[in-house]
C-alpha cells in the first residue's frame, strides 16, 4: 500500500496525481489483479487491483454510456383509447427492458429502412377491456383492467423464429406496469426494437448502474478497551469493528475494513485522537455492476474492455498519423 490518502476530519492529506510515476508494462502486469467478491444473475461486485483511477473510471463511463442493448424504439399504434396520451404510452413502451441479447443483433444502419431479422425486433398489442374482465378480478377494489408488459407478445421476422424463442428475446419483467383500462377501452400497436447505446438514449442502457469505490483501510495506533471499545465499534457499519476479550476486557480490532463507508463519524470523539488511522487504497477498486437483466454482469465488463481497447487503438493510430503529417 505505497501513498495511501490519509482522510483526516476536515481534509484528504493526500490526493490523487501527485505522485507521477513513468509506466512501466512489466510492473502493471505484476501488480495487476481482478478479484471477484460476488457474483449472481444481475450482479457483479470484484476488485480492481493495480491500476489508475483514469482507467477504473474510464471502465465505468464506458459501461453507463457505451455498452449497447436492445429497445423498442418505435410504436405504430393503430388504436389507443385510454387515458395515456400516445406520446406519454410511446415513451413508457420503450423504456422497458428487453431480454434480447445485443450481442447477435448488428446496428441498424438506415433508420428509414425496413426491419430485418438482423437488426430488428418486432412486437405487438392488442387488448380491450370489457367489464367481463372487471367483474374477473379478485380484488373488488380495483374499478379498472391493469395492463402489463405481459401483454406483449413477440413477431419473429424472418428465420429468428429458428434461432430465438420468446423466452430469449421477450420482456425481462412481466408485472411491469403499462396502463389501466375501463370498459370499452382498448389498446392495439406495434412496436420496433433496434440495437443502441445508451449515450443516443438513457433506454439502451444495460446496467441499471455501475460504480466504484476506493479499498478502505483502518489501522488502530493503540489499543482501544472497555467503554470506548464499544463506542469505537459504533462509529462503524456493522462488521468493521470487533471486539474480544482479553484477561475479560473488551478489546476493540479491526475486523473488515471493506465494510467501511467512510463516514469519519470516529472523529467526533476526543479520546480516539491519535488513535485510529483512516485512509484509501488509492490503486485498489472495489467494482459494482448491476444489469438490468439482458447480459450477465461479467459479459457487460468483457464488453466494456473490448469497447475501452478499440478506443485506445483508434486513439493510438490517430496519434501515430499525426506524428507522420
Amino acid at each position: 500500500m505505497d501513498n495511501p490518502i490519509i482522510m483526516n476530519k476536515y481534509s484528504i492529506e493526500r490526493t490523487l496525481g501527485n505522485d507521477i510515476k513513468p509506466y512501466n508494462y512489466d510492473e502493471f502486469v505484476k501488480n495487476f489483479k481482478i478479484n471477484i467478491i460476488s457474483r449472481s444473475d444481475n450482479d457483479l461486485e470484484f476488485d480492481l487491483i493495480g491500476i489508475d483511477v483514469a482507467v477504473a473510471n474510464s471502465l465505468r463511463r464506458v459501461i453507463i454510456s457505451e455498452v449497447p442493448s436492445m429497445a423498442i424504439e418505435k410504436v405504430h399504434i393503430y388504436q389507443n383509447t385510454s387515458y395515456i396520451l400516445d406520446e406519454i404510452l410511446a415513451h413508457r413502451l420503450g423504456l422497458i427492458p428487453l431480454k434480447a441479447d445485443p450481442r447477435q443483433f448488428k446496428m441498424k444502419e438506415d433508420e428509414n429502412s425496413e426491419p430485418n431479422e438482423h437488426d430488428s425486433l418486432v412486437y405487438e398489442m392488442k387488448i380491450k377491456c370489457t367489464k367481463k374482465d372487471l367483474d374477473a378480478l379478485v380484488h373488488k377494489q380495483f374499478i379498472s383492467f391493469p395492463v402489463y408488459a405481459k401483454h406483449i407478445k413477440w413477431l419473429p421476422l424472418g428465420n429468428q423464429k429458428d434461432i430465438f424463442t420468446e423466452k430469449d428475446v421477450g420482456i425481462i419483467s412481466d408485472d411491469i406496469l403499462i396502463a389501466k383500462l375501463r370498459p370499452g377501452q382498448e389498446i392495439e400497436l406495434k412496436m420496433f426494437a433496434v440495437k443502441g447505446i445508451p449515450k443516443d438514449h438513457a433506454k439502451f442502457q444495460s446496467v441499471c448502474t455501475a460504480w466504484y469505490r476506493m479499498m478502505p483501510n483502518i489501522k488502530l495506533l493503540d489499543e482501544i478497551k472497555g467503554n470506548d471499545a464499544v463506542l469505537l465499534q459504533s462509529c462503524f457499519p456493522k462488521g468493521v469493528i470487533g471486539l474480544k476479550s482479553v484477561k475479560g476486557v473488551l478489546s476493540a480490532f479491526v475486523e473488515d475494513s471493506r465494510k467501511d463507508n467512510s463516514s469519519r463519524n470516529v472523529f467526533r470523539y476526543k479520546q480516539f485522537d491519535n488513535k485510529i488511522l483512516l485512509t484509501k487504497i488509492q490503486d485498489h477498486f472495489i467494482f459494482t455492476i448491476e444489469s438490468i437483466g439482458a447480459m450477465d454482469p461479467s459479459l457487460i465488463f468483457l464488453e466494456a474492455l473490448n469497447i475501452l481497447t478499440r478506443k485506445v487503438n483508434s486513439a493510438s493510430e490517430s496519434a501515430l498519423n499525426q506524428t507522420e503529417i
